[in-house]
């Protein structure tokens, strides 16, 4: 609703303290303050590298040992802006030149996205086929942030955003916040009373389809509104030009002796010249004068730059070649960018903009080395154009999936720049923990600890430091919120259950044991199963799922738990060169539709991208050789060869992306 203060025509006074301002459920708290946006900052985890060489590596690591900022990395970020832009404050407040925003204003699903199962490489056939991966819980839950009040919450999701952002934003910088009808006028408002209203620079109008887009019984929508707002007065701005259009040309143009397109300026002085006031071949003087001299007029006249009306009461206009213009000069209406529906740049991403808007922005409001960024990443079109154009980015999404479409695509440009994949990891779910659990550690630990296994349904137990609970005769050990699980962990776990072995009623009634964590150590998987195998017991790997930081999803009983795929890969070695294999992928079929899993005839299906880290140092992961599935080539490349320089022992790291954006990774030793 929109309120106003009371105020007596009367009283000038009172009339200059008028505010007009949108009021929603949530704005104000029952004292009448208003609810401020979430301020929780939080250190981001560096994930992986990308397109980072040995040398790079070595002298960023050079560069922090010595107590030196390191060397700008473009940042990927995988995570909820809701703690993402206030972990961004510290390094980045008045610092970002120029922010675009695509938030979702429409209340259909925000999350789903369109997966393609690849060619079995068993056949001959083109058997690609597409499915709609629903959204996560994690997901959904941002979802029904937004939208879960309906009006309300999305006013207040929104004002809490654009207050963050104006703090990032530099004094000289632009916002964009590109919006349609469900939502635009609203937001609007938002945007005047966090910016003030004389700080709208322009909206801007998208025509984004043409042709008849309604249901015969009302208009086609076609356009979308882009709002952009400045900081202060001081704000960067570039003219762009499109190419003229037909009608433009036919309606402005004519042509010249010779068959140049030229239009024609005007010649006269806009303030009063008296010693420009003089007529020529005729021609009687503007009222304030000519804009040039007499001479300056016989040298356009002379190079066929004028133009001469048939009627000597006409004006003298200087021409102005087409073939020499920039173009015709862009204003508010953009209807020359037609929407994504198809082509090479088509992703099937339903919210993917065309590229080309983008770099009308980046280029109207942004110069080189300048800094944007964009916290609902989506397809990845804001970070693909910044780095075309040589700009500084930061993008971030909470799906998965989008910030594994954002790496392939940033991959397919030619020399693209080195780039960090981050998250806040182990940081945010130790402000889950301290906030569901209380400020005492051992009880807090224990209370997270029974939480965990009762949405895991095992029976806790005591009397044991590596064993929690029991689930259908299986052992389950529950991994703290801020460590992967081990090796060494996975160790203490086996000797703790060969220990246990009959001594009780809690004793191990099957040899297997159920290891629950939020993440895993590279080798894990293997290394871990392995010396499990030899001490007869079979070791599950099971991931907690993010969900678990949502008190709805609890509710509702929607959270699953998964066992982690499996690798197979084989290493042959010769001298200093390596080549790796894939031979194999295992997915649990837990996660999967029943309708992929039918159509998925070849392991390799299931794989849309794979990386190697060749000499990883047990840090982050360090992407230093990738392949993946593109529209253009639906083929996966299976083996890679690689030369040391140097003899010795090296590990290498494997990382795979399912179709469904999940993440696998082996490690293996060679030397």
């Amino acid at each position: 609703m929109v309120s106003s203060q009371s105020f007596e025509p009367n009283n000038p006074h009172l009339l200059s303290q008028l505010r007009t301002e949108l009021i929603w459920e949530g704005k104000y708290d029952k004292d009448g303050k208003r609810v401020a946006a979430t301020r929780i900052a939080l250190p981001f985890q560096t994930v992986e590298t990308v397109n980072e060489s040995s040398q790079q590596r070595q002298r960023a690591l050079d560069l922090f040992g010595a107590g030196r900022d390191p060397e700008w990395r473009n940042r990927l970020i995988w995570g909820d802006k809701k703690y993402v832009l206030p972990s961004l404050l510290e390094e980045f407040a008045g610092k970002v030149n120029l922010i675009y925003i695509d938030p979702p204003f429409n209340v259909g699903a925000d999350f789903s996205f369109t997966a393609t199962i690849p060619d079995n490489p068993d056949t001959d056939e083109d058997e690609t086929t597409t499915f709609t991966k629903e959204p996560s819980v994690i997901e959904m839950k941002a979802y029904r942030d937004t939208w879960g009040r309906g009006m309300d919450s999305y006013l207040q999701w929104f004002y809490e955003t654009v207050v963050l952002l104006r703090e990032l934003l530099a004094e000289n910088g632009s916002l964009y916040v590109h919006l349609d009808y469900h939502i635009g006028h609203y937001a609007k408002v938002v945007l005047d009373e966090v910016f003030g209203t004389d700080h709208l620079v322009n909206e801007i109008v998208w025509k984004r389809r043409s042709g008849f887009m309604g249901s015969y019984s009302k208009l086609g929508a076609v356009t979308d509104s882009i709002f952009w707002f400045c900081k202060s007065d001081e704000y960067g701005f570039i003219q762009q030009y499109r190419s003229p259009s037909r009608d433009y040309v036919e309606n402005h143009f004519q042509k010249d002796a010779n068959g140049r397109l030229y239009t024609h300026n005007n010649l006269a002085s806009p303030h009063p010249r008296p010693n420009l006031t003089y007529v020529y071949k005729g021609y009687q003087p503007p009222k304030n004068g000519w804009s040039v001299s007499i001479e300056k007029m016989k040298e356009m006249d002379a190079a066929g730059l004028l133009h001469f009306p048939e009627d000597k009461n006409g004006r003298i206009r200087r021409k102005q070649y087409l073939d020499e213009m920039p173009g015709q000069a862009v204003n508010s209406l953009w209807d020359d960018i037609p929407y994504l529906s198809g082509g090479e740049e088509f992703l099937r991403y339903d919210t993917q903009k065309p590229e080309a808007l983008l770099e009308r922005i980046l280029k109207t409001s942004s110069n080189e080395n300048d800094l944007v960024l964009d916290c609902f990443g989506g397809s990845g079109t804001t970070a693909v154009v910044a780095e075309k154009n040589n700009r500084r980015w930061i993008t971030c999404d909470l799906g998965r999936f989008a910030i594994h479409t954002t790496r392939k695509r940033l991959l397919s440009i030619d020399n693209v720049r080195p780039f960090v994949v981050q998250n806040l990891g182990k940081y945010e779910r130790q402000q889950w923990q301290k906030a569901e659990f209380g400020e005492q550690a051992e009880a807090r630990n224990q209370n997270y600890r029974n939480f965990i296994l009762d949405l895991y349904k095992a029976r806790p137990i005591t009397g044991y430091t590596w064993l929690h609970a029991v689930k259908s005769g299986r052992m389950v050990h529950v991994g703290a919120v801020d460590a992967p699980i081990s090796v060494g962990d996975v160790q203490n776990i086996v000797t703790e259950f060969k220990r246990a072995i009959g001594t009780g009623r809690d004793a191990p009634a099957k040899n297997g044991v159920d290891v629950l964590g939020w993440d895993f150590a590279f080798e894990l998987n293997e290394v871990a199963k392995q010396q499990a195998a030899q001490a007869n017991i079979n070791v599950h790997f099971v991931r907690i799922p993010r969900e678990v930081l949502d008190k709805k999803a609890v509710e509702q009983g929607d959270i699953r738990f998964f066992e982690l795929a499996a690798l197979t890969v084989d290493v042959k070695k010769s001298k200093r060169e390596v080549t790796l294999t894939l031979e194999d992928f295992v997915i649990p079929p837990d996660d999967v539709p029943q309708d992929v899993q039918k159509a998925i005839k070849h392991w390799s299906q299931w794989i849309d991208y794979w990386a190697v880290d060749w000499d990883n140092k047990g840090d982050t992961f360090h992407n230093e050789w990738q392949t993946y599935r593109t529209r253009k080539s639906n083929d996966l490349q299976k083996s890679v060869a690689h030369k040391y320089d140097e003899p010795g022992e090296y590990t290498i790291v494997v990382k795979v992306i399912d179709i469904l954006g999940n993440d696998t990774t082996k490690t293996m030793k060679v030397g």
